[in-house]
């Protein structure tokens, strides 16, 4: 995959109960003349995701039931065809979502395959890194790329990488792309991006949803470190 995409840039946004910033996130999206369409698959949301986000100019993908982020990102891709690159990005991000220009300059030269955004540091507003380290020592055990950022969901990929991958699970999403797409050749790039997001931080429910996301991310590791052994006969 050396040549430069061809097909419009969708920026493809999996959201959960965010109509509280989805519509900033879409404001900003649209606000980038690279990105030719937002989509934003509400994820089987009970509050208003799916109205905010059309008012604010998005095309909607809705789902009846929650299925995770990584089916969610799945029915996004199957709802576009026609995309050349994706430009993945949470819901939560909000204004922030502009600086996700740097991630496609990449892709688009066609230098990389992947591009992940390295956020800054979230301090104290974060967790203890206990599930980063954890995916950050499966990835490097799994695939051999050491990743500074293994939990990004801030990224730009090739559409047609992104198709020949089969999502993992839920929260297991981003682990399992850098696995899956390093071992098919893949050119995979961090990048340091001003992007900023919801921080659950050292609360009870911030330790429940890394719970959650480490539970996942186990599940999508599992079967990419474990070696596949041919039927006894």
């Amino acid at each position: 995959m050396s040549s430069a995409p061809d097909g419009p840039i969708v920026a493809l946004v999996p959201a959960y109960e965010r109509a509280d910033s989805v519509a900033a996130t879409v404001a900003a999206l649209r606000a980038l003349a690279s990105v030719d369409e937002v989509v934003v698959v509400d994820d089987g949301s009970r509050d208003a995701t799916a109205d905010v986000a059309r008012d604010a100019g998005a095309r909607v993908v809705q789902l009846r039931a929650n299925v995770g982020k990584g089916g969610a990102v799945a029915a996004g891709i199957a709802a576009t065809p026609s995309a050349g690159v994706y430009l993945l990005l949470d819901a939560d991000i909000g204004a922030t979502a502009t600086a996700a220009r740097s991630l496609l300059g990449p892709v688009l030269a066609g230098e990389a395959d992947m591009t992940i955004a390295v956020l800054p540091s979230a301090g104290r507003r974060g967790g203890f890194g206990l599930v980063r380290n954890l995916s950050r020592w499966g990835i490097r055990r799994a695939c051999g790329f050491v990743a500074a950022a293994p939990l990004s969901g801030q990224r730009a990929v090739r559409a047609d990488l992104l198709r020949s991958l089969e999502p993992a699970a839920r929260f297991g999403l981003e682990v399992g792309l850098t696995i899956d797409a390093v071992r098919q050749g893949a050119r995979v790039l961090e990048v340091p991006v001003a992007l900023d997001h919801r921080h659950t931080g050292r609360r009870l429910s911030g330790f429940a949803h890394r719970g959650r996301q480490g539970t996942d991310i186990v599940r999508a590791l599992w079967p990419r470190l474990i070696p596949a052994h041919p039927a006894r006969t």
